[in-house]
């Protein structure tokens, strides 16, 4: 095994400890650890499993609920997006990247929240807007939380790739 894959899986593995440690509502690098691993793992097979597997570990730890296929869906979606990201990857893509999948996990896990929790929110157009509207505050949380593990999962990552030979000299997994 080398080094470079080794340094991804255990930096992916670390943050979804921190999912399962008291932090604040919505504040998860459950975003950043899919776009870092569609971006950094050359095996796309591998972009799915390894960040899925320690979301996986960690909603079994936290809690499952009735939205999971509705968030599993979009962390896929947001591991395309890595994917997509690999060839592209600088401050802007990946602070745009970023933004757009949280924009699409408060859009897609709201219509779950609608849709599954009956009695919450009237099933009608007027309930799926309240669904929305309940749900910003929790947004800003996933904004930040989505922008600062992103930034520090590419960011760091940078700053080890300068730093440990080998992780320049080894190809991409």
């Amino acid at each position: 095994m080398n080094v470079r894959f080794s340094v991804i899986v255990s930096i992916i593995l670390l943050l979804a400890i921190y999912r399962v440690i008291p932090h604040p509502p919505n504040v998860s690098p459950v975003a950043a650890m899919a776009l870092f691993g569609g971006a950094y793992f050359a095996d796309r097979k591998l972009a799915f499993i390894i960040p899925l597997f320690a979301l996986v570990m960690s909603d079994l730890i936290i809690g499952l609920h009735d939205t999971l296929f509705f968030v599993y869906g979009v962390f896929a979606v947001t591991v395309v997006a890595g994917i997509w990201l690999s060839n592209r990857l600088s401050v802007i893509t990946i602070a745009s990247t970023a933004i757009a999948t949280s924009l699409l996990f408060f859009i897609v896990t709201n219509f779950g929240a609608w849709l599954f929790n009956q009695g919450l929110y009237p099933m009608t157009s007027a309930g799926l807007l309240q669904s929305y509207i309940a749900g910003i505050p929790f947004y800003a949380n996933t904004l930040i939380g989505d922008l600062f593990f992103t930034a520090l999962l590419f960011g760091g990552f940078q700053v080890l790739e300068r730093n440990i030979s080998g992780l320049v000299t080894q190809p991409r997994l």
